[in-house]
């Protein structure tokens, strides 16, 4: 039983590194939020100006045209959204948070598949373009999958002996 705790010790630290990489997730993405409600009732055109002066960007290059070009789509009310989205995205990754923290089998399910769900876009977009951020993006989600999902396989099998003593399952003795 102590190998089964131990194991247990060891994968823990490692769900709940996955818990602090989603709160954090949560916490850009709500301050991101904050920062689009501070600029309902501002000029945006003139805000993102100033942001692409301020970044040193080329207002010539595509991506300071692709950035100007969508502030000067967004309204007061396309801003409210964004944060209303931005707060429930926001929420979703801290539950996920909390539930990896406690080891609760749903948020484990739950990373599974919204880790998951990006592999094979993030593998589409590889073989359109080689770029390290690509790259790591693939393998930081390929990692989370396999990791959380062998938690649940040891999680499982932990229970199996649980219930039924005599079953030696993580490490038999030889």
């Amino acid at each position: 039983m102590e190998l089964i705790s131990n194991d247990h010790h060891k994968l823990t630290v490692g769900l709940r590194w996955v818990a602090c990489f989603e709160a954090t997730k949560g916490l850009i993405v709500i301050i991101a939020g904050l920062g689009l409600l501070s600029l309902v009732h501002h000029d945006l055109l003139a805000v993102a100006g100033q942001l692409v002066t301020w970044l040193h960007l080329n207002p010539e290059k595509h991506m300071a045209r692709l950035f100007l070009g969508a502030a000067t789509n967004l309204d007061d009310n396309r801003l409210r959204l964004l944060a209303i989205l931005a707060l429930i995205y926001s929420a979703m990754r801290f539950a996920e948070a909390y539930g990896l923290w406690f080891e609760k089998r749903w948020a484990e399910w739950f990373a599974v598949i919204s880790y998951g769900i990006y592999i094979p876009i993030e593998m589409f977009e590889l073989c359109h373009g080689f770029g390290w951020v690509k790259i790591v993006a693939l393998i930081v989600n390929v990692l989370i999958v396999v990791y959380v999902a062998s938690f649940m396989v040891v999680q499982r099998q932990s229970r199996k002996q649980v219930l039924n003593p005599n079953i030696e399952i993580l490490n038999p003795k030889q």
